[in-house]
C-alpha cells in the first residue's frame, strides 16, 4: 500500500470513530432538588443544565425520537416539555398532586400523582382532575403498618388516598384521562402487547393491573405474604416475566405473563430500581441501602455479582451501546459509572442536589425506560 493509501486509509477510519463517538447519545438525569444535568456520553461530562420551571423534578422519559423530554415536577403538580434540541420547556401541562414517576408509550406520557399528598399545586395549578375518568375504583386496603418511620426517611407520605396515573396526550398537550392505582403509586411498566398498564402501589402492597384503553383495573396482587413496598416493575424483552422489587421485604418477587406469583429471590437491603438487560439474560437490582448494583441470571435466578455503588442510589440505565450503566446516586450527589462487561465501577459524573433518575437518548435499557428495536 503507498503512503497516500495508508494515510487515506487513517484519516476514512479516523472519521468513522469521531461519527461514532459522536452518536454516543445524552444522557439526562433529574436532581429533585435542582433541574436536569445533561451528560454527553461520548465523554461522560455534563453538556449543560435545564430548568425544569419547577422544583422537585424526578420522573422523566423521552419521546421515541428523542425530541422531547417529559418531566414530573412536584411542587407545581406538573410536567415540564422540553425540547431537547435547545434544552428549554416548551410547555408545563397540570397533571394533579405530587407528580413523580413518568412513562412515555407512543405519543402519551403517564405520569403518577397523589391527590392526597401533603405539598402540591396551588389552585388551579392541577390539583383538580380534569377529562373523564374511565375506569372503576379499585377496592382500598390499609396500608401495613410496619416500618412507618422508614417510609419516612425517604419519602413525604401523606395520608393513604389512591393515586391516579394521568395520561398526557403529547400531541394535544393536555392530561385527557386518568387510571386510579393504589396508595403511593411508585413504579409504572406496560406489557409487552402494549395493552396492559402495569403498577406498584407501595403504601396498601398491591400491584395492580389496568387495560390501557379502557382503564379498567384486571388484576390486583397482594405482595404483603412476599415482602412489603413493592416500588420497581420491569417486564423481561420476552414478555414472559415481570420482576418487581420488595423494598421493605429485601426481596424481587417474580411473576408470569399472566402476573402469577412464581417465587421471591432475596436482595440486599431495600431493593428498588430493576432491569434486564436487552438480551433478557440477566436481571439488574439497585439494592439503595445494601450501597450495591446487584446482578442475578434470569433464568436461574442465582446472583452471579454484586457492585459497589453510592448512596441512595434508586434508579440506573445502561448507556446506548449497551457497555456501561449509569447510577443515579442521590446521597453521593454522583453518577455512578460501571463496566457493564467487567461489572465493576470505573468512576463517576459529579451531579449536584440528589439526583434522582437518568434515562438516555438513544434509548436503552434501565429501571425508567426500555430500549427499542
Amino acid at each position: 500500500m503507498t503512503l497516500r493509501k495508508t494515510l487515506l486509509a487513517i484519516s476514512i477510519s479516523a472519521l468513522f470513530v469521531g461519527n461514532a463517538l459522536a452518536d454516543a447519545g445524552k444522557a439526562y438525569v433529574t436532581s429533585q432538588d435542582g433541574g436536569v444535568t445533561v451528560v454527553d456520553l461520548a465523554s461522560m461530562t455534563t453538556a449543560g443544565t435545564i430548568d425544569v420551571k419547577g422544583d422537585g423534578p424526578r420522573g422523566l422519559g423521552l419521546t421515541d425520537d428523542g425530541k422531547f423530554l417529559i418531566v414530573a415536577t412536584r411542587e407545581n403538580g406538573s410536567v415540564s416539555v422540553i425540547d431537547t434540541a435547545s434544552n428549554e420547556v416548551v410547555k408545563q401541562i397540570p397533571v394533579g398532586k405530587n407528580p413523580e414517576f413518568v412513562r412515555v408509550k407512543g405519543d402519551f406520557a403517564f405520569v403518577s400523582y397523589e391527590p392526597s399528598a401533603k405539598g402540591g399545586p396551588p389552585p388551579g395549578a392541577g390539583g383538580k382532575p380534569e377529562g373523564k375518568l374511565e375506569n372503576a375504583k379499585p377496592e382500598g386496603e390499609k396500608p401495613a403498618g410496619d416500618s412507618a418511620a422508614a417510609q419516612k426517611e425517604d419519602d413525604d407520605d401523606g395520608p393513604k388516598e389512591l393515586a391516579r396515573i394521568g395520561i398526557i396526550d403529547l400531541k394535544k398537550g393536555k392530561k385527557v384521562r386518568e387510571i386510579v392505582g393504589g396508595p403511593e403509586t411508585e413504579g409504572i411498566e406496560f406489557s409487552k402487547d402494549g395493552k396492559l398498564l402495569i403498577i406498584t402501589n407501595e403504601a396498601d402492597n398491591t400491584i395492580t393491573v389496568h387495560n390501557i384503553k379502557t382503564g379498567k383495573l384486571v388484576k390486583k396482587i397482594k405482595t404483603h405474604e412476599y415482602g412489603d413496598r413493592p416500588r420497581g416493575i420491569k417486564v423481561s424483552p420476552d414478555g414472559k416475566t415481570y420482576i418487581s422489587t420488595l423494598e421493605f421485604g429485601n426481596k424481587f418477587m417474580v411473576m408470569d405473563k399472566n402476573f402469577k406469583v412464581l417465587r421471591t429471590v432475596d436482595t440486599g437491603a431495600a431493593p428498588y430500581g430493576v432491569s434486564f438487560d436487552k438480551t433478557g439474560e440477566h436481571i439488574y437490582i439497585a439494592a439503595n441501602k445494601a450501597k450495591m448494583l446487584e446482578v442475578y441470571d434470569a433464568k436461574t435466578f442465582e446472583k452471579v455479582n454484586e457492585i459497589p455503588s453510592g448512596n441512595r442510589c434508586w434508579h440506573f440505565s445502561f448507556t446506548p451501546d449497551d457497555k456501561q450503566i449509569m447510577l443515579a446516586c442521590g446521597k453521593s450527589d454522583a453518577l455512578i459509572l460501571i463496566d457493564a462487561e467487567k461489572q465493576e465501577p470505573t468512576g463517576e459524573v459529579k451531579i449536584e442536589k440528589m439526583p434522582w433518575g437518568v434515562v438516555t437518548y438513544p434509548k436503552a435499557m434501565g429501571s425508567l425506560d426500555t430500549k427499542l428495536k
